[in-house]
């Protein structure tokens, strides 16, 4: 099967894994467990499970490197788990599906700035169809300035989604010299090094030994699926697709996210008596996810054209 066809099919996955997260991990902070203390659990588990599948694929990675993978593990582990977490903690989950929307955006102007990616007329419409079928879904679903918002809040989603554009440009030269193990493998261990000041505290709070099989289950999809899985298959995409492509995949995840929510309110094992979620879909949802779609497809071929 044709290598770029496979990157697509791994960055959908990937999002259809990032979808399912909203309602997990929401299920799951603050009462089971802190959001620093989530992101530690996260990034020890990937680590574990990184350098053990290294030990069975090794390579050696070069000293003058070192630099931009400490780089990545700060921005693409570090700065964006963090924040991401700690800002919906904060504020609504509207206000950040919306500030969210940024980062492809950022991605194709950091793309172009950094390693000289084109920005052709068929890659920036394509983001921009994308932003306003992504937009127009989140806004017929709530309003951005309720309550629980806070700047704050806001501020740190937006940080987030600048951290994680600077992530997928940066990344992408060492993806051309080694295999996407040893890229999280390093990204990981140095990502872990400076969250572990951070979740210390909120990990040792949690009585481990009381947690239930359904809690545990829930944290194991977190650290297996969200966290080593989606990042290391995103990771492989950008060896064979563009940063830009990687990025526009991220206006799937609010039509994804609200299809989980809903089927999560269906579940009991994601609480014992969840509040009842309307998808609601109708002619608006069927135009966003339209615009969205078309979107991602513009990019896609626009990046094939220049393979």
């Amino acid at each position: 099967m044709d290598r770029k066809l496979l990157a697509h099919l791994a960055l959908l996955v990937v999002n259809l894994i990032y979808g399912a997260n909203y309602p997990v991990a929401k299920s799951l902070m603050p009462d089971v467990i802190g959001p620093a203390g989530f992101i530690m659990l996260r990034v020890i588990g990937a680590v574990l499970l990184f350098w053990s599948l290294r030990a069975v694929f090794p390579q050696k990675v070069d000293w003058k490197d070192i630099g931009r993978f400490g780089l990545c593990g700060l921005t693409g582990v570090a700065v964006n788990q963090l924040f991401f977490f700690e800002g919906l903690v904060r504020t609504t989950a509207v206000n950040a599906s919306i500030i969210m929307v940024a980062t492809p955006i950022l991605v194709l102007v950091l793309s172009a700035a950094i390693i000289g990616e084109r920005i052709t007329q068929q890659k920036l419409g394509g983001v921009l169809l994308g932003a306003a079928g992504a937009l127009t879904l989140i806004l017929s679903h709530g309003n951005g300035g309720g309550s629980g918002s806070s700047l704050k809040g806001d501020l740190f989603i937006l940080i987030n989604a600048c951290s994680f554009a600077v992530y997928l440009v940066m990344v992408k030269p060492l993806m051309r010299r080694y295999s996407a193990i040893t890229v999280m493998s390093m990204c990981f261990l140095i990502g872990s090094v400076i969250v572990l000041p951070f979740g210390t505290g909120e990990f040792m709070q949690v009585e481990w030994s009381s947690l239930q099989m359904d809690v545990l289950l829930r944290m194991g999809f977190v650290v297996v699926c969200v966290t080593f899985i989606a990042y290391l298959l995103n990771t492989w995409a950008l060896r064979h697709v563009e940063p830009s492509v990687v990025g526009i995949y991220i206006y799937l995840q609010p039509m994804l996210a609200l299809f989980f929510t809903w089927l999560a309110a269906q579940l009991t094992w994601l609480g014992s008596s969840p509040d009842p979620v309307s998808l609601g879909f109708g002619w608006v949802q069927g135009l966003s996810a339209a615009l969205i779609f078309l979107g991602v497809y513009l990019v896609g071929r626009a990046d094939a054209k220049e393979a």
